[in-house]
């Protein structure tokens, strides 16, 4: 008897393995989808972050079901992307970020706004979006290595919208600094040395020149990335995202 039961056991599991297989067995997604978020304002790139408190794109792939599980993927730092490893169908595409949303509804739920894109996703496709930043984020001349080996920065933050449900307080303005990495924001910056202004004195910085100094001193025998990012009180997707300038490098002496 407890033969039987093990060989009916081995059948129910080979049995199992078997299904699963039958059912699994789609082809890999292949399909590629490529473009750019642009800064209205500039007709650039929009500068962001790579991975969490970045830019994201919200898919929703409408070929079986018209109440699909959302499908999120992130830029690269500069506001491009590329991603390979798509399914072929239908889709509606938004990207999410520091920006004023392309989709809007009132207060009681209806859309008023839907700046949104739904295409046919098969070979490549590639879009581009442009959005208005909360914030703008400049450079004032180039950064300078102090002699004591902190580098000081100047940027003037001003408004990227004259919408003014997206202007809100500026909360925080912050010069970061990486030593290993151009890919340099809230996500990824040596704390030690980053400089943060937050409360009225960011929010007062608004329109003017500020002058900005990494804290403390370190080697001046290797090349730094420095990045300044701002952001207003405004959560997107529950988080409250910068608004950045350009990495720029601080050559060793």
């Amino acid at each position: 008897m407890k033969r039987i039961l093990y060989y009916l056991s081995c059948y129910i599991c080979i049995f199992g393995i078997s299904s699963c297989v039958d059912i699994d067995n789609y082809d890999e997604p292949e399909e590629t989808l490529k473009g750019e978020v642009i800064d209205v304002n500039t007709q650039k790139p929009m500068q962001t972050e790579v991975s969490d408190g970045g830019i994201r794109l919200k898919l929703m792939e409408y070929s079986w079901s018209d109440n699909p599980t959302p499908y999120y993927f992130y830029t690269k730092q500069d506001g491009t992307f590329n991603n390979t490893k798509i399914f072929k169908g239908k889709y509606n595409i938004v990207p999410q970020g520091a920006f004023v949303p392309l989709v809007r509804t009132d207060n009681a739920g209806n859309t008023t706004v839907d700046e949104s894109q739904t295409i046919e996703i098969k070979g490549t496709v590639e879009l581009r979006f442009e959005v208005e930043p909360f914030l703008n984020v400049e450079w004032v001349g180039e950064p300078v290595l102090n002699s004591n080996g902190s580098i000081t920065v100047q940027v003037k933050v001003t408004r990227g919208t004259t919408n003014p449900n997206y202007q809100q307080n500026v909360t925080d303005i912050v010069l970061y600094i990486n030593s290993s990495s151009p890919y340099v924001g809230e996500n990824n910056y040596d704390s030690r040395y980053t400089k943060r202004i937050t409360g009225d004195e960011a929010n007062n910085a608004i329109g003017k020149v500020i002058t900005l100094t990494t804290n403390g001193s370190f080697s001046m025998n290797r090349d730094y990335y420095v990045r300044v990012g701002a952001r207003i009180d405004f959560s997107v997707e529950g988080t409250k995202r910068y608004n950045y300038n350009e990495s720029k490098t601080v050559k060793a002496l």
